[in-house]
């Protein structure tokens, strides 16, 4: 995949397995991808896989949760980052 460099500013990207750490490379797009990013991903996993790994995740903010939600047309019930309380919680608000 051709993914910015930048999301994956603390790992090795050129050791990163795309298929062990597949939630994590989809939650870093996500998060701070652009939108280039998002057509790598889809393309490398298509659609299904994203949608089974995003439900899984313990952790999008609002507006990426918001934008899954609408996209895969999935009720916010459905996210476990939605059912599962922050433990901390935001520090700053922007």
């Amino acid at each position: 995949m051709d993914l910015d460099n930048s999301l994956f500013w603390d790992v090795e990207y050129e050791n990163v397995n795309y298929e062990k750490y597949s939630q994590f490379i989809i939650n870093r797009v996500l998060l701070r991808g652009n939108l280039k990013d998002w057509h790598e991903i889809k393309a490398y996993y298509g659609l299904g896989r994203i949608r089974q790994e995003i439900t899984q995740m313990k952790y999008l903010d609002d507006k990426t949760l918001n934008f899954c939600s609408f996209y895969f047309n999935l009720p916010k019930t459905d996210f476990k980052c939605y059912n599962t309380p922050q433990s901390t919680k935001e520090l700053w608000n922007y």
